[in-house]
């Protein structure tokens, strides 16, 4: 009888240890060596009142100074500080509503929905077509990318983002993963999309989540994680306790002064 207790003790211990193990960890339904398809060459696409640095270049500076010199714009320089633009410094250009930009020269360029590739492509074609430069080279950047990360994670938290490309995993990591609580069946992902802020629900324990589109991660994506049961049941707990100790404490009290009360009589 003494055994069976004892084995009836281990395995309750391992079943319970089992149940664990299956609501903190990541990818569950991946073996060894899997191999799974993802889209190439993602970028992050342009979208409207993103922030970009666009500098055009030439074999003949002189060409390219125009283009990348008007005092309608603001400019960072290598310092960080805000100046009027010159040629030690970046313009930083704010896509409009629409999807446009306003360049020096050239005039309004529609880049919604575009790569900074196909961006720079597209303004070194517009330069050439107007025989301004015969041989420009045009480099775009985001100028400002970011993420937010909040709920059941280490480090919540607006992440600056210094690359074109950050999935899902990446993005919490940065954040130092989720802490114990965190629901790793549940985690949000709220991306603006046409004006309105649509929520893309991400299960990490599954491998499917190589196929959301939100697997890649946006501009101003805000990521979600949230508490699990057991985060709940403890607060609901915690709470309980709270009271009833204020409870106890504000009657010991009455006791206390109703006691002097009567003493003094």
């Amino acid at each position: 009888m003494k055994y069976f207790r004892l084995f009836l003790l281990a395995a309750t211990l391992l079943l319970g240890a089992c149940n664990a193990q299956h609501r903190v960890l990541y990818l569950q339904d991946i073996e060894s060596g899997s191999e799974i398809a993802l889209p190439d060459n993602y970028q992050l696409r342009i979208k409207p009142l993103d922030q970009l640095t666009i500098v055009v270049n030439s074999k003949d500076p002189l060409l390219a100074r125009p283009f990348n010199s008007s005092t309608s714009y603001n400019s960072i320089s290598a310092s960080g500080n805000i100046s009027s633009a010159n040629e030690n410094s970046l313009q930083i250009i704010t896509v409009d509503t629409e999807g446009n930009i306003k360049l020096p020269i050239i005039g309004t360029v529609n880049c919604a929905g575009l790569t900074r590739m196909e961006l720079a492509t597209l303004i070194e074609e517009k330069i050439k077509a107007s025989n301004y430069i015969p041989d420009p080279l045009v480099n775009v950047r985001f100028a400002s990318t970011s993420i937010s990360i909040i709920g059941e994670v280490n480090k919540p938290g607006r992440y600056d983002i210094k690359r074109d490309e950050i999935n899902i995993l990446e993005a919490l990591a940065l954040a130092g993963d989720l802490t114990i609580f965190g629901s790793r069946e549940d985690v949000a992902v709220i991306r603006e999309i046409n004006g309105k802020n649509v929520v893309t629900k991400l299960d990490l324990r599954s491998s499917e989540i190589f196929h959301s589109p939100c697997y890649h991660l946006e501009q101003n994506d805000i990521i979600v994680v949230s508490p699990n049961k057991y985060k709940a049941a403890t607060s609901e707990i915690n709470q309980n306790r709270s009271f009833w100790i204020s409870l106890a404490s504000t009657g010991i009290s009455l006791a206390t002064l109703l006691l002097t009360i009567l003493t003094k009589r």
